[in-house]
This record gives structure tokens, C-alpha cells and sequence, in this order.
């Protein structure tokens, strides 16, 4: 089981917002290279990105943000939002990304989703942002009205690494993840599925560990560890 700390870039500081809304934000490090260095020294094995600006605009937005984690810290990377063509894909990974999160073209345009897969086997992760069971689009702003799991249906085969479940009404919560549509989802698929969104205390982290056999691979946590409510130590122990 990996645990995935969360750096949620906007306007090239350390975030947390509050249920993916946009005005609703906590600053909590203006720089995202030493909060990088801060996780790889509380020993997390991986590192989770996302750029929020890019999310909503549908293009990388954080770039040297992204940049100076990368040159920081010496940990394998998954980054996610804005990224909506094979060119940024190719770039991220170019550039020292190891793993490429795609959600709203997945929706959208299933065809490069495929392709991507194809192209970059390994390196490609459906982010899977939904309100419940309703997945969202371009930084959640939009409900797409498919149901998550005729989305990631199509992409069974299709030689994904991971998908990312978060709902969208928990995050940043803390009130705990949905592990009833998380494992709801892994025993659909074959596919790793790594859980977020609301976690909020050691429970939370058990509830993962012990959902390991139904086919869920890991969890992001973001706010619980930025807060304290949550120690790196006694986390990793249980993982």
C-alpha cells in the first residue's frame, strides 16, 4: 500500500481547497519545492500533484512550480490537471514525471485516451473525479453525467496503471473517504484503484490497508498531513 502526499499547486503555492472550490482555499507553504523536501523527509516513497490553475484552464498552468519539486526532491512523481494533449503528456514525462493523471479527456476525447495508454504504457493514471457516483470534468466544474463506472469500463483493457477515486463532496472535509464507492469500484475492475478525498484521521489509513485484498492500492492524503491531524510516521507504519 503506497501513500501519496498531496501538493495542490494554485497560482505556484501549496493549497487545499475545500471541496474543489476554486475561492474556497488554505495556503499552506508558498513553496512547493520545500514541501516536496519536507514529505521526502517524513519518508513517503511517492509524490502526488496536481495543478489546480491548470485543472480549470485546461492547460499546465504551474510549470515551475512543477519544476522545482522535480529538481528538489528525488522521488518518482504522479501529476495531474491541465493536461489534455499526447505533446503535454510527452513533455511531463520528458521532463522527470513518472506517472501522467488524465480525467477530463477521458470523458471527452476517448480516442487519445487509448492512444496515451498505448504510447506510455505504465505512465498513464484515470483520475477519477466524481460528485458520488457522477464523474466531473476541467478542474470539477462540470458534471459530465456518466456514471463512474461506465467510464472506466471503456478503459478496462486499455493497459491503465491506476485510477484515482476521489469524491469531489469529501475532499478537503475530513470527514473521511467513501470507501464503499472506492471498493465498489475495485471489485468492478482489474485496475489498482487508489482512494482520496476527506481523509482525516489514522482510520482512514486502515480502512485502506485493510481494503487491500478487494483491490485498492493507496490513498492520497492531503489536508490531514498539512494540519497535523494526521503523523507521517504512524501512517507510513500502518501502510
Amino acid at each position: 500500500m503506497i501513500i501519496y502526499p498531496a501538493i495542490d499547486l494554485k497560482d505556484g503555492k501549496c493549497v487545499r481547497l475545500y471541496k474543489g472550490d476554486m475561492n474556497d482555499e488554505t495556503i499552506y507553504n508558498e513553496n512547493p519545492g520545500a514541501q516536496a523536501m519536507e514529505f521526502a523527509r517524513d519518508g513517503f516513497s511517492w509524490l502526488h500533484i496536481v495543478d489546480l490553475n491548470g485543472a480549470v484552464e485546461g492547460k499546465p498552468v504551474n510549470k515551475d512550480a512543477v519544476q522545482n519539486i522535480l529538481e528538489t526532491v528525488d522521488l518518482p512523481v504522479q501529476l495531474g490537471g491541465g493536461i489534455r494533449t499526447l505533446q503535454q503528456i510527452e513533455t511531463w514525462l520528458n521532463a522527470g514525471i513518472s506517472r501522467v493523471i488524465l480525467g477530463t479527456i477521458a470523458v471527452k476525447n476517448p480516442d487519445l485516451m487509448r492512444e496515451a495508454c498505448a504510447l506510455f504504457p505504465g505512465q498513464i493514471i484515470l483520475g477519477l473525479d466524481a460528485y458520488g457516483d457522477d464523474v466531473a470534468t476541467e478542474g470539477w466544474v462540470e458534471k459530465s453525467g456518466r456514471p463512474m463506472l461506465d467510464l472506466v469500463r471503456e478503459y478496462e483493457e486499455c493497459g491503465l496503471e491506476a485510477i484515482i477515486y476521489t469524491d469531489i463532496n469529501k475532499d478537503g472535509t475530513g470527514e473521511g473517504l467513501n470507501m464503499v464507492n472506492t471498493i465498489k469500484l475495485a471489485q468492478a475492475i482489474t485496475i489498482p484503484v487508489i482512494a482520496s478525498g476527506g481523509v482525516g484521521s489514522l482510520k482512514d489509513v486502515e480502512a485502506v490497508r485493510d481494503a487491500q485484498k478487494q483491490g485498492v492500492s493507496g490513498m492520497i492524503i492531503g489536508k490531514a498531513l498539512y494540519d497535523g491531524r494526521i503523523d507521517p510516521a504512524e501512517a507510513l507504519k500502518i501502510a
